[in-house]
């Protein structure tokens, strides 16, 4: 009888789908495959029922139909090369289609989305068995094709997150391309990208401070310390100009530990004579609600005298790792120690 095999020794839990074979020796039977123990996914190819239906699966399972010179790209190569906030979904709801780039016509077939763009050979990179394109084709590839231009931003700011590209790199390769489909879009984002936001969430509240609200646009994640150099908290946006904070609390600061944690953090910044604003998830449904008192917190800060209490300039103990660079450059250790924040994601 067919016994399923691995995908690669480096993806645990993940399954090679298979054509059917009359003998049953490389694959399903037409008769095994009616039955429950099987499903099908592209292209008539077959995978046991019980394997769990996860992002990186859902990839391997499209890429079936792949032959040479094809790869794939946008957000599921991304999220292979390890991109955690691209989970194949929109809004962690409604699965996303795995994107392909193919050289021939192929059928529409549900859950996927088939590009026929030329490909060179030096953009395919294969990584743990699967044909991938090149980082910045692929955070380029999501850039050009976001619904928006907000959400291009996102994209970007994400593999940058995961410190897969870096600003530079994206735009060398923006640069190059011609009068491709979307890559305007994928150049205004560019302008609007960051390489050091924590979060899809982070970085829309970003696109209201500045778009919506009008107001400058602010500092990501910056550590933020007193004036005789003790780190007092790292502020999601922070316009040290206005001192003026903004901080987005999601549902992973729901719980009591963390939201105590926030509190204690918002207390320290206001002693040091900050203006705080909190965006929470229910704001989304009401925006213009959020941008009125964004402009009062901006208006408080305008509004306060004296000499700051607080300052955006690291000492020299601090280990800065606001850039894609600087993390990069961090050796293992120093990337478990400063870098842990990236668990909760």
């Amino acid at each position: 009888m067919f016994e399923p095999q691995p995908f690669h020794e480096r993806r645990p839990g993940l399954v090679h789908p298979v054509r059917l074979d009359p003998t049953g020796a490389a694959g399903p039977t037409r008769g095994q495959a009616r039955g429950p123990k099987w499903r099908t996914t592209s292209y008539g190819l077959r995978v046991p029922a019980g394997v769990e239906l996860t992002p990186e699966q859902r990839t391997v399972e499209a890429a079936g139909v792949l032959r040479e010179g094809e790869a794939v790209t946008g957000w599921a190569a991304l999220r292979w090369e390890g991109s955690v906030w691209f989970d194949g979904t929109a809004d962690g709801t409604e699965p996303r289609d795995v994107p392909l780039v193919v050289s021939r016509h192929l059928a529409p077939q549900p859950g996927l989305r088939l590009s026929q763009e030329f490909l060179a050979p030096y953009d395919i990179a294969a990584v743990d068995g699967l044909a991938i394109t090149s980082r910045v084709r692929s955070v380029v590839f999501e850039m050009r094709y976001a619904a928006s231009l907000g959400r291009a931003v996102e994209a970007l700011d994400m593999a940058c997150y995961s410190d897969l590209v870096s600003l530079a790199e994206v735009g060398a390769h923006a640069a190059a391309l011609g009068p491709v489909t979307g890559i305007q879009q994928a150049r205004d984002a560019l302008a609007e990208g960051e390489e050091n936001a924590w979060s899809p969430r982070e970085t829309a509240m970003r696109g209201v401070w500045t778009r919506r609200a009008g107001l400058a646009r602010p500092l990501c994640n910056v550590p933020v310390f007193s004036l005789e150099g003790v780190h007092v908290g790292t502020a999601d946006l922070i316009d040290p100009v206005l001192g003026l904070v903004g901080e987005y609390n999601g549902a992973l600061h729901v719980s009591g530990s963390s939201m105590a944690k926030d509190l204690r953090r918002e207390a320290a910044f206001r002693d040091l004579g900050l203006e705080t604003v909190t965006m929470v998830a229910a704001d989304w449904g009401d925006l213009d609600d959020f941008t009125s008192r964004l402009l009062a917190a901006r208006g408080r800060a305008l509004a306060r005298t004296g000499a700051p209490r607080w300052t955006v300039e690291v000492p020299a103990w601090w280990t800065p790792t606001t850039t894609v660079a600087q993390r990069r450059a961090l050796a293992a250790w120093q990337q478990e120690r400063f870098l842990r924040y990236r668990r909760a994601a």
